[in-house]
């Protein structure tokens, strides 16, 4: 993606006008209007600074990939669905808790090739999703097209991007791992403040024990981002009402070997 093309996009998703970009970078809106167009591009001095507006860093605003967006663009570019078509069971339990009598505004933080999301807009609900993957985000709109559902799919990096509107459902499974320490904080307060009265959290994360080995396929940015410690998750939200707070420890195949996990999975409401 070009960088005006970028702009364009965080902009419209953050539900700004080409005015209100302007004001808050002190530029015109034509000069946003020509960098949208690309008929020219911002000033280097203001790189910093539009990228904070956009909820980006400035690697991502330009367009250079990650580590981990590597590593999931290679996983997914292949046939098939890498983590198969099955929705994950807590799409199950916001159904039980938030029944779809009304289209609930979902986000679905690291969707990676789109299974809940699309099964959540199947059954009713009003979906937003997006990754750090293109080549994820491309197979997950391949499928929400092939099942006839409209979803709002974006691509971002969970550790750079908050939220600036409201959800009902916030819904992140096998993101927060990748969240370094220093950041989970101010993460998960902004999901808390965007999340509407009576909304629901449903997140899971993956955290270190002393007897389970390191998974195979552990990634650098992962090591990087430092051990979740067991009960971590839950203290952010020590002040919800606590539907689900359980560790659970699986066997896991995902890289042909055959290894465990130890994971914490909280749904908590907003009351």
């Amino acid at each position: 993606m070009n960088l005006g093309k970028m702009i364009t996009e965080r902009r419209k998703m953050m539900g700004v006008t080409q005015q209100v970009l302007a004001e808050k970078l002190n530029v015109s809106f034509q000069a946003v209007s020509k960098w949208e167009n690309g008929t020219s591009y911002p000033d280097v001095t203001l790189l910093p600074e539009l990228a904070a507006v956009l909820n980006l860093s400035i690697d991502s605003l330009l367009g250079y990939p990650s580590q981990s967006q590597t590593d999931y663009d290679n996983r997914y570019n292949q046939a098939g669905y890498y983590w198969g078509l099955a929705p994950n069971s807590i799409c199950y339990e916001i159904m039980r808790l938030k029944p779809p009598t009304k289209q609930y505004r979902v986000l679905d933080i690291g969707c990676g090739e789109g299974k809940d999301a699309v099964f959540l807009a199947r059954n009713g609900y009003s979906v937003t999703a997006f990754d750090i993957s293109e080549q994820g985000l491309i197979k997950a709109r391949a499928l929400a097209d092939h099942c006839d559902v409209k979803i709002d799919f974006f691509k971002a990096d969970a550790r750079d991007f908050r939220l600036e509107t409201e959800y009902d459902i916030i819904f992140s499974s096998g993101v927060f791992h990748y969240i370094p320490d220093k950041l989970r904080s101010d993460i998960v307060g902004n999901l808390k403040q965007h999340t509407t009265q009576n909304g629901i959290n449903a997140i899971n994360v993956f955290v270190r024990k002393p007897f389970i080995s390191l998974a195979p396929d552990m990634e650098e940015s992962e090591i990087s981002a430092g051990d979740w410690k067991s009960g971590e998750l839950f203290m952010y939200y020590h002040d919800w009402l606590f539907h689900k707070n359980e560790e659970t420890i699986f066997n896991c195949n995902s890289s042909g070997v055959p290894h465990k996990h130890c994971m914490d999975v909280l749904i908590a409401e907003k009351v």
